[in-house]
Order: structure tokens, then C-alpha cells, then sequence
């Protein structure tokens, strides 16, 4: 396992423990309801669905690049947005040719 692949792993589980809190606290109606409260959380939204799809179209390139199926990854990325992309780099630094496996 080399660097990358772990400094993902700790953003990916900080990230995740971080979610899971929020989702403890506000739950997944409340954490919508808030993303649409005003204007300026709205914006935030927008710019994060824009960047979402950015990495799900990135993904799907690069995945079809390598033979690789990229629909979970997408999927995962629409449904719990920075998840799948960064599913997808642990994946591809995983299998990058020269890295080390563990």
C-alpha cells in the first residue's frame, strides 16, 4: 500500500465519520432541507452537483480508459457525492501499475 492510497483511506474515513454524525444529528431530510434554506446554501449545492458531475463524467473516461466498469463508482457518486470519486482514486492507485500491494 503506498502513501496515496492511505492518505485517501483517512480522508475517505474522516469523511465518512464526519457524514455519519451529521446524519445522526440532522438525518437526511434535514441535511436537504438545509442545503435548500437560503440562497447562499443553495449555491453551495449547486456548485457541489456541478462538481459531482464533473468527477462522475472524469470517472467514466478514465474507467473505460482502463476496462474497468465505471457504474458504481457513478452511482455511488450521485447518491453520496464525494464518496465514489474518492472510491474510485483508492481503486485506481490500488491497481496503478508499479504501485505495492499489500
Amino acid at each position: 500500500m503506498n502513501w496515496r492510497v492511505i492518505v485517501l483511506l483517512v480522508v475517505l474515513a474522516d469523511f465518512l465519520a464526519f457524514t455519519g454524525y451529521v446524519l445522526v444529528e440532522h438525518g437526511y431530510i434535514g441535511l436537504w432541507r438545509a442545503a435548500f434554506a437560503n440562497l447562499a446554501t443553495m449555491q453551495v449545492l449547486f456548485d457541489l452537483v456541478v462538481v459531482g458531475l464533473l468527477a462522475a463524467v472524469w470517472i467514466v473516461q478514465d474507467s473505460r480508459r482502463r476496462g474497468w466498469n465505471p457504474w458504481p463508482f457513478v452511482v455511488l457518486t450521485v447518491a453520496a457525492g464525494s464518496v465514489g470519486p474518492l472510491l474510485y482514486l483508492i481503486r485506481r492507485e490500488w491497481r496503478r501499475p508499479g504501485a505495492v500491494a499489500a
